[in-house]
């Protein structure tokens, strides 16, 4: 596996307000945005950050647990390789509509680390 990139996901029930504090504030720019997310960067090395809205469907306790997501390489053999580990590995790699495959697992204290390796998106 080849770390390529670090993005710190939040979930937020208002992403439009949280997207303008960090690119005002913060310096971070919007580079995707759809109903459900907010994709802000910068131009150093500062990690990503993701904004994902969160599911009215879910209590809030259940959606507010950071996230740490790492862009990587090879998902599919690093799939292989945790799951033969015996990770706590949340299920196999799924497909987002953005583009996006992604592999969670847990920590044993409750972090939650997405491996993400980027496809072309569907329908494209």
């Amino acid at each position: 596996m080849n770390v390529v990139s670090s993005t710190v996901v939040f979930t937020v029930d208002d992403l439009a307000s949280s997207s303008r504090f960090f690119t005002t504030h913060l310096g971070f720019r919007e580079t995707l945005g759809t109903p459900d997310l907010v994709w802000l960067s910068r131009d150093d090395a500062a990690a990503d950050i993701l904004l994902h809205r969160r599911d009215l469907e879910q209590p809030r306790q259940a959606s507010a647990q950071p996230v740490v997501a790492f862009t990587v390489t090879g998902l599919a053999r690093e799939y292989e390789r945790l799951r033969s580990e015996g990770a706590p590995v949340a299920g196999p790699p799924r497909r987002t509509p953005w583009g996006e495959w992604l592999v969670r697992l847990t920590d044993p204290n409750g972090i939650v680390v997405e491996l993400t390796e980027w496809i072309t998106p569907s329908g494209a």
